[in-house]
């Protein structure tokens, strides 16, 4: 009896290891979760890093005399920048640490390197007061940023026909229009011009440039802004030959291609300021069409007649 005991005990046991086996096998093994955000929700923060990099970057190759690498690297930076606002409300993937990291990112890549790289392209050797001109520009700029950052968090809301334009030239575009004399430059070289190579090179213009940027920045012009821009049916064709042929010009003379950009962009500011000031002349115009209402029951009709007593 002991032995028929114990082989019956080992059966047993083998019994429960094979059903505890089935169930283990049967059952989803469950992941380890782990706290912390998605990746998802970092890429748009990583590409705010990249650009910063690439801004910190192009002040390095400015320091190496490599002017045109360094205005390649802005030129990323500032693609860059256009793309991780976007993406991060494509991904819902908005935070206030990605604003703020942004902004900063701004600052460095486009209200410090390019007054950086213009001081030491053309500036450092005009004097004591070659340095006044970045300074401002660079103070200009952080006030633009700062007042944008403001409008964003603060409680008051634009008008309807506000929302397509900008107060005052963007941190990008102005980076862009201040580099002019940079891309101007690069582009009479490459060309052989050795006067318009001089004139491109010379201090007063980089200075004027600088000084001119800053305060289009911290002005209130309204500029436009493209970012819920409609075109009309008519132009659609024309402007996306355009935008070809453009392209083209971008891909085979780089330097001309940005220096007519620029120029395009300065002459677009007066058309903006009129588009402006025309589609708030007629939202003021239906707002004195609309009537104002009356108070008391507005079914209740006034009598006209006096109550005898």
């Amino acid at each position: 009896m002991p032995v028929f005991d114990g082989l019956g005990g080992g059966a047993a046991a083998r019994s429960r290891r094979a059903r505890r086996l089935r169930r283990l096998r049967s059952s989803p093994r469950s992941r380890p979760r782990f706290n912390g955000q998605s990746f998802n929700r970092l890429i748009p923060n990583i590409l705010t890093l990249i650009g910063l990099c690439a801004g910190l970057s192009a002040m390095r190759l400015g320091l190496d005399q490599h002017f045109g690498q360094a205005a390649v690297a802005l030129l990323i930076a500032g693609f860059i920048d256009g793309l991780d606002g976007r993406i991060a409300r494509l991904l819902r993937a908005t935070s206030r640490f990605g604003a703020e990291f942004d902004s900063l990112s701004d600052f460095l890549c486009f209200g410090i390197a390019p007054a950086f790289i213009l001081y030491l392209w053309s500036l450092h050797g005009a004097g004591r007061y070659a340095f006044l001109p970045c300074l401002m520009y660079s103070v200009c700029m952080a006030l633009r940023l700062a007042r944008f950052n403001a409008s964003i968090a603060g409680p008051g809301e634009k008008p309807t026909y506000a929302y397509n334009f900008f107060t005052g030239v963007p941190a990008p575009a102005g980076a862009g229009v201040a580099l002019l004399p940079l891309f101007t430059g690069l582009e009479a070289r490459k060309l052989e011009w050795p006067g318009l190579y001089a004139a491109a090179h010379h201090p007063l213009f980089s200075a004027l440039m600088l000084i001119g940027v800053a305060f289009l920045c911290v002005s209130t012009l309204p500029l436009w802004s493209f970012k819920n821009f409609k075109v009309p049916s008519q132009f659609v064709l024309p402007l996306l030959l355009g935008t070809g042929a453009f392209a083209t010009v971008l891909v085979a003379d780089p330097w001309a291609a940005l220096a007519a950009a620029g120029i395009l962009y300065v002459g677009m500011i007066p058309f903006s300021v009129r588009s402006y000031r025309r589609l708030k002349a007629d939202a003021e115009a239906l707002q004195e069409d609309v009537p104002p209402e009356e108070p008391g029951d507005p079914g209740a009709a006034p009598s006209s007649a006096p109550i005898a007593s």
